[in-house]
């Protein structure tokens, strides 16, 4: 089925090349309109996912946020996202797609350093601008994906016929696979670009580009849509249920809170307080509706967890080794492990998994298999403070306000003995430490011959101090430049590391100059692999699979016809709230360690699991459409009994009138006969 979609695809972008559109309506059975859905929804992932995957980072090394700064403003971005919701028709996707593309090129712009790099060392010089101008553009980003995103799937679907539920089938699956293959090429490709140097006066991480490529996309998916806008079927408005149902309930609440005595009658259900202005039918669904939502209410934790992959755990990348052997990954790449497991876990969970467990008698119902995806998501995080643990082993420690940290480098080509408060060091070269002292000053003694020196601290701060080769000499650092000759010197910089390299005075340009060289590793590279990461993001994608596919399921399945806008507006509510509790959580927290964190987060998910277990336990799963068509029926049994009710009090009356009329005809007979008497 797979390859004749293709088919059909090909076969259409031929025949729009080199016939008419009028005659390319169909292709296979398939309406070509959806080849521009798919390859808008391709390029537009494509665009979102590969801005989103380099986000955090901009905002820590370009604008030099600070951790906790940038994962904010990540969460916001990506709560008022999922919050925004729209009622689809095709003029919206286009206007709200322009809206999006001048977000991406604002978002590109702001990441140019030129601008306002006036000294050119390679970072701008005003950052307000570049802030103000990467706001404007998340803000656009924000309207336009929030809108579009729950818009296209279904005007994609409204294309097909009551005949053609197989293609329509078909083209979600493909659409699907869209939308995470959009993820997966973007999320591999924008770090790539982003790693790369550019600029015009002076090189640095190239953002623009990254932010670049993705702009470029979303024109794309733009003029693709816009191609085939005389070929889309459209369905009419049928007004706003959100609004109708908003009303109704306002009313029952309203009119609940009006008769609050108790002379007034208990209603069996709250809702019922609307039969006075509202259908029975829109009642019961809302009801039906409320049921679904009320089980909404835990769910956005799962998505606090979830959405952190973006943020915290490609800091905790940035701490890693990337070092794949004939591969170096980017901290931000490790997202692709996501789209790649879902593309994988989807099929086996469907076609082994689940029917699996089906055999072994279990009842693995829809709201089981969500709460299995959040513990799953709890794990993951467990995981992820382990891998914490064995980071923080490897990170270097700096020193608090009241103290300051010395590192020893001897300039001399012979080793020296260094003595200083409580230490005594035999010095060659750079020590490998950081010594930490608590006063403003130390005293350095060195021997042979006996020199002692009095070198001030700055609180707060790391310090190197420099041991002229000639000890009566200045202690200073100084620089070494020669146009005419050069040195050639290399080194495999690990990530995360800081190096010092000490040029001497004596340095002899030739084949072997790099020798004279001294090299002080200042901090050391990280030494815990990125691989590491890999069974966290396998516990959160199979999580996700479990939860969110499930959970989408399961809100269409129990949802009435009119009311599956509503529940999927809930649904996308859940996502922004959950990014809001990130932001709430880890302000009030304020915990020391990152660890600490993870495992905080982990332990909401898992209390959070145990309250929606105990909630489903109670849900009884219900067939909407079954209780939609006794409503109906029941309806048209009313009107009929009202149809009866009404002959019958009709019949009465017909009675006494024909009994008039004949009273009335017999007498007028009888004064016929008596006047004919009278004649004869």
């Amino acid at each position: 089925m797979f390859t004749k979609f293709v088919l059909a695809l090909l076969n259409g972008l031929l025949c729009i090349c080199f016939v008419s559109p009028e005659q390319c309506k169909t292709v296979f059975g398939y309406p070509i309109s959806i080849f521009f859905i798919i390859v808008n929804e391709f390029c537009e992932r494509f665009s979102y996912y590969g801005m989103r995957a380099v986000l955090v980072l901009y905002f820590k090394y370009f604008l030099r946020w600070d951790d906790d700064l940038a994962i904010s403003i990540y969460h916001t971005f990506v709560a008022f996202l999922s919050g925004s919701d729209l009622n689809y028709f095709t003029a919206t996707i286009i206007y709200l797609s322009i809206v999006y593309a001048i977000g991406q090129v604002a978002m590109a712009v702001s990441a140019i350093h030129d601008i306002t790099d006036s000294d050119r060392d390679g970072s701008p010089d005003n950052l307000t601008f570049h802030v103000v101008l990467s706001m404007m553009g998340l803000l656009l980003i924000a309207l336009g994906t929030g809108g579009i995103k729950p818009c296209v799937a279904a005007f994609g679907g409204d294309q097909f016929g009551d005949h053609q539920d197989k293609q329509r089938r078909t083209f979600f699956s493909v659409f699907y696979l869209c939308i995470n293959g959009g993820s997966l090429l973007s999320t591999i490709i924008t770090p790539i670009l982003r790693a790369q140097d550019c600029g015009i006066h002076s090189k640095s991480k190239c953002y623009s580009l990254a932010f670049g490529v993705p702009a470029a996309l979303m024109a794309v998916s733009l003029v693709v849509f816009i191609m085939g806008s005389g070929m889309y079927y459209k369905t009419k408005p049928e007004g706003n249920i959100m609004l109708k149902v908003s009303k109704c309930i306002g009313f029952a609440i309203k009119n609940r809170f009006r008769h609050r005595s108790k002379q007034y009658p208990k209603k069996e259900h709250w809702m019922d307080w609307a039969e006075e202005k509202y259908d029975k039918l829109l009642i019961a669904q809302i009801k039906i509706a409320l049921r679904v939502l009320l089980l909404y209410i835990p769910l956005p934790m799962f998505w606090t967890l979830f959405d952190q992959k973006g943020s915290r755990w490609t800091l905790q990348a940035t701490t890693m080794d990337g070092n794949f052997g004939s591969i170096v990954i980017q901290p931000d790449q490790m997202q692709t492990i996501n789209p790649i497991l879902i593309l994988t876990l989807v099929p086996i969970m469907d076609s082994l998994v689940f029917p699996l467990i089906k055999k072994c008698g279990l009842n693995f119902t829809p709201l089981k298999k969500m709460t299995v995806g959040m513990i799953l998501g709890a794990l993951a995080f467990v995981c992820a403070a382990v891998i914490q643990l064995q980071i923080d082993k490897t990170l270097p420690v700096f020193p608090s306000a009241s103290q300051s940290q010395l590192k020893f480098l001897n300039m001399g080509n012979t080793p020296i003995t260094v003595e200083f408060p409580e230490n005594q060091l035999n010095l060659a070269g750079a020590s490998e430490e950081y010594f930490k002292f608590e006063s403003d000053q130390i005293t350095v003694l060195i021997a042979n011959p006996p020199v002692s020196k009095i070198v001030p601290l700055t609180k707060g701060q790391r310090q190197t101090l420099l041991i002229p080769s000639a000890i009566n000499d200045e202690w200073a650092t100084f620089t070494l430049q020669n146009g005419s000759q050069s040195c050639e010197y290399s080194k495999d910089f690990g990530f995360g590391g800081s190096y010092t390299f000490f040029i001497p005075s004596t340095l002899t340009f030739g084949s072997n100059c790099q020798e004279s060289i001294t090299e002080s590793v200042d901090i050391k590279p990280n030494s815990v692999h990125m691989a590491l990461q890999i069974p966290q993001y396998f516990l959160i994608t199979a999580g996700e699979v479990m939860f969110s596919v499930t959970g989408l399921e399961f809100s269409y399945s129990q949802a009435p016809s009119n009311m599956k806008s509503v529940l999927q507006a809930g649904w996308l509510l859940t996502n922004a709230v959950g990014n809001f509790i990130v932001l709430i959580v880890a302000e009030i927290a304020k915990l020391p360690k990152q660890w600490t964190e993870y495992i905080l987060f982990a332990s909401l998910l898992l209390v959070v699991s145990i309250i929606f277990s105990i909630m489903a336990s109670f849900y009884t799963y219900i067939d909407p459409t079954a209780i939609e068509a006794e409503f109906k029926k029941k309806s048209r049994d009313d009107e009929d009994d009202e149809d009866d009710e009404d002959d019958k009090k009709k019949e009465p009356q017909k009675s006494k009138e024909m009994e008039k009329r004949d009273s009335v005809t017999s007498m007028k007979s009888k004064r016929q006969s008596i006047k004919a008497r009278k004649k004869n």
